[in-house]
Parts: C-alpha cells; structure tokens; sequence
C-alpha cells in the first residue's frame, strides 16, 4: 500500500513522501511558484540558438522529485498493473538500487507515471520544460545553480577534454576535472539548489513532457509543457521531447541550466533517466 508523510525539511521546505513498499520511499519537494527568464543570453559560454529567445514565464507551485527516480523506485513502480505498455524491471547498465534509473525511453517514463498516479490517486508526470528549468534554477540566472562554473566535486560529467573533436573539460575560469564513465548514487556530492533539488547538473539526462520544438519562439508563459497537438499530446509515441541536465556522458556546457536537447521518445541510452513532478489539476 503506498502510503504519504508529509514534514519540512532543514530548510522549512514542505514535502511529502511517497511509500512505494519494501522500504523503499520516494521524496517530493514542494517547488513554490513564481516568475523567471527561461532560456540562456547570447554571452553565455556555449549559449544556442535552441535556448532562446529569453522570454518570461510564470510556473505555478508543484512538488518535484528531490533526486532523480533511482533503480528501487523503478522496480517498485514496475511491479504495479500496467497501464499502457509493460515495463523491463532492471533495465539500467550501471547496476545499484540508489544509483538512477536510465535506458529508459520517454514512452516508459510516461507509463511509469500513469502507473503511480493509478495507484496513489495523485497525478504524477514528467516536469514541463519550464518547470524543470525553473525547478533547477531556484532563483538564480547563472549558466548552473551554484554559480558561474561547475567542477566534477560539484557534479558527475565528463570533466577531461577530448583533443580529437576539441572538447573541453572545464568550463569558464572552472577546473579540469575526472571523467567516472558511470552513473553515481543520487544525491552523492551532496550539493542541494536553494529548492532542496539534488543533481539537476550532471549523471543523467532528464525527459521532459514537452514536444521538441528549435527554438523558444511562440513558446508558451505559463508553465505548461508545450505540445504541437493539445488534444492528442501524450499520444504521440513516436515524436521528438526533451532532455535536460547533462549527464556523466557528456561535457560540463551540457550541464548548464538552460541546456536542452531534443530526441525521439522511444529512444534509449545509459545516459537517459527522469524525475517526477506531483501536481493536481494540471496536465
């Protein structure tokens, strides 16, 4: 039975969580609304034409997940009755219960939405785009929530340079730094953003719900994830959505907040995972 505990945090942050049985628990962080720039200025170092234009958006309150979904909470929510489609229980490449979930699509990561949200009665579901970078911002207009730079103490990404395609590992005025080649636990470098949010930069992309769009141009002010097709969005199995956060994979510039990349919902990699938004009445 999944049952919900509500308490507050260090930082006086409500949250709840999520029992999803065996012991193994889900944590979600209330996120309180309000109003930031989404995307990145042309003077951000490695800024694209896909993160702008800069424009205003509103994000109503939400509760997101403080860590990405972790291998447990994958294998506890699988053993639930499939919705739509059936889930691989241990899909992941780097094995461990606290490491993240990945190899998993975004049509997966949707079923396993609509399966806790079947079970707790509460709607769960991918963030939108501006959620996730409003979520992972938490105030700050900086290219990463902890400022200026990012260093592989801060964050798992590929921190070594590649000399055959000029790839750097360090980023501004910021330090080389190690290269895992792995996933590491949630929540290892213990760096939090103001939200009480564990790492948003680095060790896995994230889906979003969006559909992929260029560039920002017409993009929706309210937070909603933006869909080509408002009747028919979460239909769509084999269209383009987004990801976002970096990963252990890539370079520190694809750790930036406002770094977003585009793939087909059914694809897969090692480097793909997700977190969850909790929210009533909004889709």
């Amino acid at each position: 039975m999944v049952k919900t505990v509500v308490k507050y945090n260090q930082r006086t942050a409500q949250y709840f969580v999520e029992d999803l049985g065996d012991g193994t628990k889900l944590d979600m962080v209330a996120i309180p609304g309000g109003t930031f720039m989404m995307g990145s200025p042309e003077d951000e170092e490695g800024s694209l034409s896909r993160e702008r234009p800069q424009h205003e958006v509103t994000v109503p309150s939400f509760f997101m997940g403080k860590y990405q979904v972790t291998q447990a909470q994958w294998k506890a929510v699988t053993k639930l009755p499939q919705v739509e489609k059936e889930l691989e229980e241990n899909p992941s490449s780097f094995k461990g219960d606290n490491r993240p979930v990945e190899q998993v699509s975004w049509n997966d990561a949707v079923e396993y939405c609509k399966k806790l949200s079947q079970k707790t009665g509460r709607t769960y579901r991918l963030p939108s785009e501006a959620e996730w970078e409003y979520a992972c911002r938490a105030g700050t207009t900086t290219p990463f929530h902890f400022g200026e730079t990012i260093t592989t103490d801060l964050a798992n990404y590929c921190g070594t340079d590649n000399e055959q395609y000029n790839w750097s590992g360090s980023y501004g005025r910021g330090s080389k730094g190690v290269y895992r080649k792995e996933t590491t636990p949630v929540g290892s470098f213990e760096v939090a953003n103001d939200f009480g949010l564990y790492d948003m930069h680095g060790n896995v992309y994230e889906w979003c719900l969006d559909d992929w769009h260029d560039s920002y141009e017409n993009a929706p002010t309210d937070g909603r994830a933006w869909f080509d097709n408002e009747n028919n969005n979460l239909s769509q199995k084999q269209g383009r959505s987004v990801l976002r956060g970096g990963s252990w994979l890539h370079y520190p510039d694809h750790c930036r907040t406002a770094y977003r990349i585009g793939y087909r919902r059914v694809n897969i990699s090692y480097d793909f995972g997700f977190r969850l938004v909790c929210v009533s009445g909004r889709t």
